[in-house]
């Protein structure tokens, strides 16, 4: 009620609800790991289009697989990807030093990441007429006939390091192509660059080093980068991630890190086949490494996808299936939901002429059950995914994982829950407050029933939150413990339509 009541009349108080909306969470970002010429190397770089992509790491390169996944990925109906670039141990950054006016002192340039890339672009520098404590710097790229052309420009930059324009601040933190140390205790700028400007390699050249294949023990070890710094471990620092594909990526140990990496991010990984794979080798399943408890949260496709390459004329090329599969994902769960099997007739895949193996119905049902998502053509619909079953999906196994819309909708209510019920922490466990997750929890669940992502006629049919002295005992309140549990009716794929058809026998007219 109102803190003091002094005069006769009405007052009025606005009373919080207790409602704080759940929302869903993305459920396609997708993230990509392999080895590229250039881009930064020291973290998972959000690429939101095609050209953000060329623009950060170069564009299609025919030395790796990663670009035209990513290229694919987009085609296909992705809108949003994280690009995790690997390099081998003997690349090299390209570095060049810049003397300060005073002896002592200099700026010690290098590129923001390894590689060549860094060997066709300059800084300049030029002192402020005004000041000459202050400087501007400009990178620049120069091409074979010597012409430069300004990339990026730094105004008013001071060697001070008390000062608020302090050129490492400021260039290490804004600048997507150089990294700078001021060595010594000058605080006089270098004199104004010559023309043309001191390239980046003039001092050390970048260099790409060892092109790493994936399925190669330099790649491997690039990917696991020491244990916890780097490779498939910065996608820790990312916020939310959905997708994982490392595209020609096969070695089963290997592939088996990535699941287990993934279950443990909430994620689900798109595994490849080999591009040597073929109905006859894959006729006993997946490799058992692959097919684990991890499994659940994997899905295996088969086989590789003829496309025209860009950088061979346009000739069709074999390309690892992951890179189209994420984008499928992403298309679906944009028009139909992420409770719909990114497969049939309406899974089509974009950008591919062919595969590298057709495949007939008895083939594919040998497959199927084997958990072998196939890409099928058929005249009709051209090129399309026909299977949706997670690595746990053998008809054996009896999993209640087997379709992949099952598990993917589970980790979707799992992390949209996680982050919706984050207030709930340190509040009072009792009564009051059970009755609040309740009834969060359920207009959260209830939204996705209307959109058709459970069965059942009603919501009892579909869904239950349970959060009450049942399930939240003395002990646990004891313990500092709220006990939620919250079931639902999946949707699971029309996999199988039996038509059952009898002829009526015609009777004769009495």
């Amino acid at each position: 009620m109102p803190s003091t009541l002094t005069y006769p009349g009405v007052y009025i108080e606005e009373v919080p609800s207790g409602v704080r909306a759940i929302s869903g969470v993305a459920t396609s970002i997708a993230a990509f790991i392999g080895w590229a010429a250039r881009g930064p190397a020291d973290r998972a770089q959000l690429v939101q289009s095609w050209t953000d992509f060329e623009r950060r790491f170069g564009g299609l390169n025919r030395q790796s697989l990663l670009g035209y996944a990513v290229q694919q990925f987009f085609t296909n109906g992705g809108q949003q990807a994280y690009v995790v670039r690997l390099h081998a141990g003997d690349a090299d950054t390209a570095t060049v030093s810049v003397p300060s006016a005073d002896a002592g002192t200099s700026l010690d340039f290098s590129a923001s990441s390894p590689g060549e890339w860094a060997n066709q672009y300059a800084v300049a520098i030029r002192r402020r007429t005004d000041d000459p404590t202050r400087f501007r710097l400009t990178v620049v790229e120069v091409n074979a006939a010597g012409d430069e052309t300004p990339v990026e420009s730094f105004e008013n930059l001071s060697l001070d390091s008390l000062d608020r324009r302090f050129v490492e601040t400021v260039v290490n933190e804004l600048s997507q192509f150089v990294r700078v140390q001021v060595n010594g205790p000058s605080t006089t700028p270098p004199l104004d660059t010559a023309s043309p400007s001191p390239l980046l390699g003039s001092d050390t050249p970048g260099d790409d080093g060892t092109v790493l294949d994936p399925d190669t023990a330099g790649f491997e070890a690039a990917l696991e980068a020491g244990g916890g710094n780097g490779g498939v471990n910065l996608l820790e620092r990312v916020d939310l991630f959905n997708l994982l594909s490392v595209p020609g990526q096969t070695t089963p140990a290997v592939v088996a890190q990535l699941q287990a990496f993934c279950r443990r991010q909430r994620a689900f990984y798109i595994a490849d086949c080999a591009e040597s794979d073929d109905f006859n080798s894959l006729m006993g399943g997946p490799d058992g490494a692959i097919t684990g408890a991890d499994g659940v949260n994997a899905a295996y496709y088969f086989p590789w996808v003829l496309a025209p390459d860009p950088l061979q004329e346009n000739r069709p090329r074999a390309f690892p299936p992951s890179g189209f599969v994420a984008g499928l994902f992403a298309r679906t769960d944009t028009t139909r939901g992420v409770w719909k099997a990114p497969a049939g007739t309406e899974a089509s895949v974009s950008g591919a002429s062919g595969l590298t193996e057709v495949l007939t119905d008895l083939e594919n049902g040998t497959l199927n059950i084997q958990a072998i998502n196939c890409l099928r053509r058929f005249n009709v619909y051209g090129n399309v995914v026909w299977g949706a079953r997670t690595l746990a999906g053998h008809d054996d196994r009896g999993s209640e994982w087997k379709y992949v819309p099952v598990r993917r909708i589970a980790l979707y209510i799992e992390e949209s829950l996680y982050r919706g019920t984050q207030w709930v922490v340190f509040e009072p466990n009792d009564e009051k407050l059970w009755s609040q997750i309740r009834l969060n929890i359920g207009a959260f669940m209830q939204g996705l029933f209307r959109q058709g992502a459970f069965q059942g006629t009603s919501p009892r049919d579909a869904y239950f939150v349970k959060c009450d002295s049942d399930t939240t005992t003395q002990a646990d309140i004891d313990r500092g413990i709220v006990n939620i549990h919250v079931g639902f009716a999946p949707l699971k794929p029309a996999e199988f339509v039996v038509l059952r058809i009898q002829q009526i026998a015609g009777q004769a007219e009495s």
